[in-house]
């Protein structure tokens, strides 16, 4: 059955799912379990193979069933955390997490975001067509699931136009800058004049399914392209003038919503510049061994010149596997005790069409897939190492790759919900980016031109952390600032400091300023988390004085599971 319209009432599907005697991660659990029924997309990326032939309801209706399963589950909290055994760290962490996670999605929801969510990056088509990447595909039964799966794509994608006109008769507008992109984005899958992006998926099935697989295919395309037509010709005018920006009210409900904590904007936003400064000092140190007399960004582009380079796709993503191999060897056993399971990890090249930054996807629940990073090449065939390096220390190992395997690997002594859907993105972009950090403490980085690299890609983190509050909150820049001092951050001036603090080609700075115009509060978890990671280690360091273990904290804090920025620090604190 595909998912687009689906009949009240819910509460069959929500929560006929616990007893009375149910403990909070029991409560979790069976949230997860219903919430595969209204997000079987959800299903795929855990591994349940029959989500594969179905995709989600993103219209006002679809919305509503999620949020009354929020409500209905937190309810049934208030009751699981009064009994015996709710107060042990196991449950309480669960229970935490749990609250913390569906109180700031209902928030976002009771403001109607989802009737405007249109971004470059996160948003119903992005999920439509990233299944797919995901959704297994070796067997005949596979692909026929496929073929429904592909089938279901117009639904789904019509339920999404269905919240967005909504969203326009209630003036509740997406910003115009990350429709256009979207539209363009649209145009790429549907083909632009040659096969569409699910022609080309559709095309490695089996012969025996060749006329389903093509019919599914074709449907998918043209339902891609009737909502690129709809958003370029009836919603972009619609919206046209309307800001890009969000203003404070909504940017402090996201921030909460991928941060976990209610900030205190006007220090984090001093708390940026400080990184700033403290990182440009750095640079500047690393750029005159690597060119002397250049600055930070005139030696990166000296790099992209002489500096060592990796020529072809294959070839790069082959260098990346061997990077990642080469550190699980290196810090197995000495920084980190890993199972034989989360030691697998796969580079892949991500196809065309999306964002430029790379990303990782995690294992299944039980790793048949296992987590994989991706690379954007942007036509690209010629990468120079200095911006790869630091950036799989972050996507794969030790990073993303080791803190979503092991929380998979640890699922029992976890929750379901804690090991996968759980996840507060500034608590795991945090981990990654205090991975980076990790890894130059540990001297991985002992050349000028990979620590350049890695402090360009911090460097690039605080001026996230700088623009991002700056352009949505309006704020001020500082009077001891060498860009445009005492004036107010507007997107165009964003994209121009951005650009001139970043080693990247400029249509990753477009793409970069057009994902933070379009999930604000997002961005700025990276830094705003690895300083929670820090602060943990360095309180817990401080607690347990000489006898403190690094690896031992590490595998621990891996293994409580993710929390907000508000919960983080303290639990790690206790480790």
């Amino acid at each position: 059955m595909v998912m687009t319209r689906m009949p009240p009432p819910y509460k069959d599907v929500r929560m006929s799912h616990t007893s009375s005697s149910a403990l909070p991660r029991q409560v979790a659990d069976a949230y997860v379990d219903a919430l595969i029924e209204l997000d079987p997309i959800t299903g795929t990326y855990l591994g349940v193979a029959e989500s594969s032939r179905r995709l989600p309801d993103f219209s006002p209706v679809g919305q509503e069933a999620l949020a009354e399963l929020a409500r209905t589950t937190l309810a049934e909290l208030d009751a699981a955390e009064q009994l015996p055994g709710a107060d042990s760290d196991t449950e309480r962490r669960c229970a935490r997490l749990l609250r913390e996670r569906l109180t700031a999605e209902l928030a976002v929801h009771k403001a109607d975001e989802g009737l405007c969510r249109v971004s470059n990056l996160f948003s119903p088509p992005h999920s439509v067509r990233g299944v797919f990447t995901v959704t297994p595909a070796e067997t005949d039964e596979d692909w026929s699931a496929v073929a429904d799966r592909l089938r279901a794509v117009p639904a789904s994608l019509e339920s999404y136009r269905e919240s967005l006109a909504l969203g326009l008769e209630r003036k509740l507008y997406a910003g115009p800058r990350a429709t256009a992109t979207v539209v363009g984005q649209l145009d790429e899958w549907a083909g632009d004049g040659g096969p569409g992006f699910f022609e080309e998926f559709a095309a490695a099935g089996p012969a025996k399914l060749r006329a389903e697989l093509d019919e599914g295919a074709r449907l998918a395309t043209e339902a891609v392209a009737a909502l690129r037509d709809w958003m370029r010709d009836v919603y972009a005018p619609a919206i046209d003038g309307s800001p890009d920006t969000v203003g404070r009210e909504r940017y402090a409900r996201w921030v909460r919503f991928f941060n976990g904590t209610d900030l205190d904007l006007d220090e984090a936003y001093a708390y940026g510049w400080s990184e700033y400064h403290r990182l440009l000092d750095e640079m500047k140190t690393e750029a005159e061994k690597v060119l002397p007399g250049a600055g930070p960004w005139e030696a990166l582009a000296h790099l992209d010149v002489h500096g060592r380079h990796i020529e072809g796709v294959d070839e790069v993503r082959t260098w990346l596997q061997n990077l990642m191999d080469e550190a699980i060897e290196a810090l197995d056993g000495t920084h980190f005790e890993l199972a034989e399971r989360v030691r697998k990890v796969e580079s892949r090249i991500a196809p065309p069409g999306g964002a430029a930054a790379p990303y990782y996807t995690g294992p299944s629940e039980d790793f048949s897939r296992p987590g994989r990073t991706w690379l954007p090449t942007m036509g690209e065939t010629r990468f120079p190492v200095y911006d790869l390096v630091s950036t799989w220390y972050h996507e794969g190992v030790p990073g993303h790759h080791l803190q979503f395997a092991q929380w998979t690997h640890v699922t029992e002594s976890l929750s379901r919900y804690q090991a996968s859907i759980g996840c507060v993105s500034a608590n795991c972009e945090g981990w990654a980016l205090y991975a980076e950090r990790l890894m130059d403490e540990l001297g991985f980085l002992p050349d000028p031109e990979r620590r350049l690299g890695y402090l360009d890609a911090q460097m690039m983190r605080a001026c996230r952390v700088i623009v991002d509050i700056g352009m949505h909150a309006e704020m001020e820049i500082p009077a001891d600032s060498p860009f445009h001092p005492g004036e107010r951050w507007t997107p165009d001036l964003a994209q121009e400091f951005f650009g001139n603090h970043s080693g990247r080609p400029a249509d990753f700075v477009e793409s970069e300023l057009t994902r933070y115009l379009s999930m604000p509060g997002q961005a700025i978890g990276y830094k705003l988390g690895e300083r929670a990671w820090l602060l943990g280690r360095e309180n817990a360091r401080r607690a347990h004085g000489d006898a403190f273990d690094a690896k031992a904290w590490h595998m621990a804090a891996l293994s409580q599971g993710p929390l907000g920025l508000d919960d983080l620090v303290d639990e790690l604190s206790r480790l």
